[in-house]
């Protein structure tokens, strides 16, 4: 097989002479994988499954306990890469039938296991602990007493890691458990020996001593450290059992005059499904009939619910809040919305950042070291300690503290917390790579249609010719009302919401005349009003003032009663509310914000002076958009773009982040790493924050495992004992192993409670 540079195909049947052959499409999967309990595992699994023929990738995480495979089909079996995983103790979960059910089912029962073996290790190990420490010889046969109690320990919560260790062994490969099994069998099967054949010692003029309490006690740490850090995880990667949860097991479908109650599986498109008040609703569709506020914080993260009428679209997961809906289902099943969040987030928090390379190289060679460190300090203290207990003891602790849990946990824990906090906010972390890319960047982009600017036209100021005149208001309402042109809802909401007169009682046009491309005209009684442009008006009798020029990017729409001029309405694609702050937060961040426009040079500048942005590039073609952040990472910038639009799609793709908004086309969104559920500048501040944040967390998490590491395994050796005489006991040793995942794992927790906006941007909605 050779595989392409761009590892999406491989090339088979290739025949150079005659120029011919067929490409394979690599298929692409992620598959939760069960029974890892370390980094080491994880690497285990990796360098099983990419040793196998047809294979082109495997990368597993071990914070979510996934595999993301790229193999080709027609050579190689999931089935029986399956086989090989269970071949050194772990499992590929392959049924895709309610697997998040099932996986959690499975979970479930392994924590249960877990904390039974927790407690067996407990009860048992106290008395073993007590009397090796406290009644050292106190009574006959003690040691024959310390075996029956510490069987229970080793054979049922000790099965937590012997027997996977043994397949491990078998296959040559070492991991976590091959550690802990080493350590505690080794101090377990010496403490036997010298039970039952205690004179053989005693003729080498040495003590007997047996480690039981070492062993019992190791094993009860290490459960427990196992125990805490899986609550700690599962508290980690809440957010996507959240967002799983918000899917609706059943949904109200009428058909053909009658309504069936519907597993949601069985949702078509084209269905009618019926939405009660506090439902879920089940798919994303288009309201048909009804009218209701509704809660769309799960997909937006925005807190103020919006109102849904005949026309406009819902989606799945969100929440129906007073009256009844009825909505024609466009998608259902995997292909709603909601689904689609999910499946991003699950790749997003399966893919590894750069640095985690790093780490996965060392996690694969840490465990065969730390062996022969073990090996080398058993040898050392044999020959200068003159002392096998010592010997034994120091051996023992090398072996279980440097297990590379805590290094493991670094990564993945704070990319689960931080994407999934991201995705509680409506920011979609595409992959992990964006993360650390976002720390980088110190330059932003800003298309201005639609990201900077609300993207559709408004009105920006209103002149009344004459207090007077202002009692035409609601004369003028009710034309635009009447009104199928695209500026007169923009107009109605102005007339309603920002005019400082109270809406009067609308009056009732003898006639009514809209003329395309011009105006409109409405008579009542011998009054005659118009709107529309200058030369419209001019047409009519009425000379608009149009001596004083508008701003740069308006237009103007005239309005006239009886051959006067009373008002004038100037129309803009006004600026978004949040801009301004959010382009003064990025330049606070150490980002510099460029605007990129098609606009013309003086509306670009008027937008610009606005949003309080100095650089700007104008009449700016797509293909421009994407050749200038071509220009500016040859000044040595790191780019990112944020857009909305296919005219954004290049530039988004070429930037080093791409950055949309979710209320853009799926070519845009196709090509960026973050996306954002609302079209705000606020939450791509706290994107940057929070990627920022997750990077932060990540370098701490991996300093202390390094330093723990680094630190403690000299210690466990003996190094310290020569010049203190302090020599680290193995029950020590286990007991720091397990907290330091346990102090990685809640590092990466702060993530979920961070202030991702900032004060200067702070959201006030919530």
């Amino acid at each position: 097989m050779v595989t392409g540079d761009s590892k999406l195909f491989t090339f088979k049947n290739v025949n150079f002479g005659e120029y011919n052959y067929r490409m394979t499409e690599l298929k692409k999967i992620s598959i939760p994988v069960t029974g890892m309990a370390c980094a080491a595992c994880a690497v285990s699994v990796q360098s099983m499954l990419q040793s196998q023929p047809g294979v082109s990738s495997a990368s597993v995480n071990y914070g979510n306990k996934t595999v993301r495979l790229e193999y080709d089909e027609s050579i190689a079996s999931l089935n029986e890469l399956k086989q090989l995983i269970q071949s050194i103790g772990y499992d590929l979960f392959l049924d895709e039938e309610n697997r998040a059910e099932k996986l959690e089912e499975i979970e479930l029962k392994r924590f249960r296991s877990l904390s039974h073996k927790l407690w067996v290790a407990a009860i048992f190990s106290l008395p073993v602990f007590v009397i090796s420490m406290f009644f050292h010889h106190q009574f006959a046969n003690q040691n024959y007493f310390l075996l029956a109690l510490s069987l229970p320990v080793i054979i049922y919560s000790g099965s937590e890691f012997y027997p996977s260790a043994f397949r491990q062994v078998m296959h040559r490969v070492f991991a976590m458990d091959s550690l802990v099994a080493t350590g505690t069998g080794a101090a377990f099967l010496f403490s036997v020996f010298n039970t039952f054949y205690p004179q053989f010692m005693l003729l080498q003029g040495l003590e007997p001593h047996v480690y039981y309490e070492s062993a019992v006690i190791i094993i009860a740490f290490i459960l427990l450290g196992r125990f805490l850090e899986e609550k700690a995880k599962n508290s980690a990667s809440s957010g996507i059992r959240k967002l799983t949860g918000l899917q609706p097991k059943t949904v109200t479908v009428l058909r053909d005059g009658e309504t069936f109650e519907l597993p949601a599986i069985m949702v078509i498109p084209g269905d009618i499904v019926s939405i009660r008040p506090g439902d879920r609703i089940p798919v994303d569709g288009k309201v048909i009939s009804g009218a209701s506020d509704v809660d769309e914080s799960s997909i937006t993260g925005e807190p103020i619910p919006q109102f849904k009428e005949t026309g406009n679209l819902v989606f799945a997961g969100t929440i129906n809040q007073q009256g009844v809906l009825k909505a024609e289902s466009i998608k259902a099943g995997k292909e709603t919305m909601l689904s689609q969040i999910i499946r991003l987030i699950d790749e997003a928090q399966s893919t590894k950042p750069p640095i985690q390379k790093l780490v996965d190289k060392i996690a694969g060679i840490f465990v065969p070291v730390v062996f022969l460190i073990a090996a080398l300090t058993f040898a050392g203290w044999m020959v200068f300690g003159h002392s096998i207990s010592l010997a034994f003891s120091s051996t023992i602790s090398v072996l279980i503290i440097a297990c590379p849990c805590a290094l493991g946990l670094a990564t993945p824990t704070a990319l689960i917390a931080g994407i999934g906090r991201g995705a509680s906010e409506g920011m979609l972390i595409r992959n992990a790579s964006a993360l650390e890319i976002a720390c980088k960047v110190d330059t932003i982009l800003l298309d201005k249609t639609g990201t900077i600017t609300v993207g559709k036209p408004g009105v920006s100021k209103l002149d009344w010719l004459s207090p007077a005149q202002q009692n035409d208001h609601s004369a003028l309402l009710a034309m635009e009302q009447h009104s199928n042109h695209p500026l007169a809802k923009a107009v109605c909401t102005y007339l309603v919401e920002n005019d400082p007169l109270s809406v009067p009682e609308i009056p009732v046009f003898d006639h009514f005349e809209e003329i395309a491309g011009k105006g409109i005209k409405s008579v009542k009684g011998s009054d005659t009003w118009l709107a529309g442009n200058e030369n419209f008006l001019n047409e009519n009798g009425i000379n608009p003032d149009a001596s004083q020029p508008l701003p740069a990017g308006t237009s103007a729409v005239y309005y006239g009663r009886n051959n006067v001029m009373i008002a004038v309405i100037h129309i803009a694609d006004i600026i978004k509310p949040s801009a301004a702050n959010s382009i003064s937060a990025f330049r606070k961040s150490g980002i510099e914000p460029v605007m990129v426009s098609g606009d013309t040079e003086a509306s670009a500048l008027a937008m610009a002076g606005s949003a309080g942005i100095s650089r700007i590039y104008h009449s700016i073609l797509p293909e421009g958009k994407g050749n200038l952040v071509k220009e500016l990472q040859k000044e040595g910038k790191t780019v990112a773009m944020i857009g909305d639009g296919i005219n954004d799609a290049y530039a988004l793709a070429q930037a080093d982040l791409g950055i949309a908004m979710g209320n853009g086309t799926d070519v845009a969104i196709e090509s960026a790493g973050i996306v954002l559920m609302q079209s705000d500048l606020r939450h791509a501040v706290g994107a940057i924050r929070l990627s920022k944040a997750v990077v932060r967390t990540i370098h701490q998490n991996l300093f202390w495992a390094f330093f723990y590491n680094l630190l403690a395994i000299p210690i466990a050796a003996g190094l310290l004992f020569p010049f203190t005489g302090f020599l680290l006991n193995p029950m020590i040793a286990g007991a720091a192993m397990a907290m330091s995942s346990v102090t990685v794992v809640t590092n990466s927790l702060r993530l979920r409670t961070m202030n991702i906006y900032g004060n200067e941007n702070q959201r006030t909605t919530k």
